[in-house]
């Protein structure tokens, strides 16, 4: 038997925190038939004001020990000299270095440009544009402004490894890359860890471009699955972009990874890539599609047996759903939010049902 998991479970605000609610119920034993202890943090805006972002290092603590989070969307207020966002905090604790974001076509969604094949962008998750030291120097017309950024091999190294080791367990290609020709020094880093990557994974294809043209052969891409790495900036444009090719953001899910020496996941945080949708608060009508699978994906890096065949059975059963009428309103349906997930767990308890009694066949 294997050892009982902890999973650090982080609410939010809104719908966001209505979704998460969903999610924990298809985790629930008598739906993947074996037990999860949960932890909670309350990361709602009102608790990260009333401690001063201490619930959040609390949270990412007990990430930390546990190697395993779920987290619902929360509110970033815009206010300079606010709480801010928890997310930059506990990628920040945890040393997150990869997040993964991974488009996938949705039965009945028509996607853009006759995309059907999943796609993963596998995204620096610290430095790069994001945190620069930012300055302007002159004035009036002669106003300039400058900003510092920065990589480190480490983290290219993470995430190039971590797109041929995603590749080969998805079937798919390492495609696209950073602007190395423009920048060989700075983005050359990544393009040079992606090469040492290639060598040390022969047997997954790999087909490097310039970013640029990674942006326009995707509008032309001829239905392969394909792992795209990309510098943090690039990638936060480039994940975007690949969910709405697949017609809605509902089938992706959101992973952060921390990563040991030898490259292999250590802290691993699910979350839905959506916001908190306050219009669709309390009205029983958002899409929990994107916060089960990400509670699914979560499940695959238990390295339990269990786990594995119950995160099959949650994804195959959500796009079931989808595909024989189960929908919500912003898929064209008129199921409920909670309809939706009862669909789904009748099915994952009739699967892991059927599997048991056929195991062995």
């Amino acid at each position: 038997m294997s050892e009982r998991k902890t999973v650090v479970v982080m609410k939010g605000d809104q719908t966001g925190q209505e979704l998460l609610e969903e999610a924990l119920r298809v985790l629930h034993p008598d739906v993947i038939r074996f037990e999860i202890d949960f932890q909670f943090f309350d990361l709602s805006l009102e608790n990260r004001r009333k401690t001063k972002n201490q619930v959040v290092y609390e949270a990412a603590e007990a990430m930390k020990k546990a190697g395993f989070g779920l987290k619902a969307a929360t509110i970033t207020p815009e206010e300079k000299g606010d709480v801010g966002s928890p997310n930059a905090i506990l990628r920040r604790e945890i040393d997150g270095k990869v997040i993964v974001r991974t488009g996938r076509r949705i039965p009945g969604v028509r996607p853009v440009a006759g995309t059907y094949a999943p796609i993963s962008v596998i995204r620096m998750a610290v430095g790069d544009a994001y945190g620069a030291e930012e300055w302007r120097e002159g004035e009036g017309m002669e106003e300039a402004a400058f900003r510092t950024e920065r990589i480190d091999r480490k983290t290219c190294r993470a995430v190039a490894e971590f797109a041929f080791q995603h590749a080969k367990r998805m079937n798919a290609k390492v495609f696209g890359g950073p602007k190395f020709t423009v920048s060989p020094v700075y983005e050359g880093m990544l393009k040079e860890e992606m090469d040492a990557a290639s060598k040390r994974h022969p047997e997954v294809p790999y087909e490097p471009q310039l970013i640029d043209a990674t942006y326009a052969l995707l509008l032309n891409n001829s239905g392969e699955p394909m792992v795209i790495p990309a510098l943090n900036r690039d990638g936060d444009c480039l994940s975007d972009l690949v969910l709405q090719l697949f017609g809605s953001i509902a089938g992706a899910e959101s992973i952060l990874l921390s990563f040991d020496e030898d490259f292999s996941p250590k802290v691993v945080m699910a979350e839905a890539p959506h916001g908190t949708a306050p219009t669709l608060f309390g009205k029983n009508i958002a899409n929990p599609m994107a916060m089960i699978l990400a509670a699914a994906s979560l499940l695959t890096y238990f390295n339990d047996p269990r786990a594995s065949t119950a995160s099959r059975a949650i994804y195959e059963s959500t796009i079931e759903a989808v595909r024989e009428g189960t929908r919500t309103a912003d898929l064209g349906g008129s199921s409920t939010t909670t309809e939706f997930t009862d669909e789904v767990i009748r099915k994952v308890q009739t699967k892991l049902e059927v599997w048991s009694t056929l195991q062995g066949y």
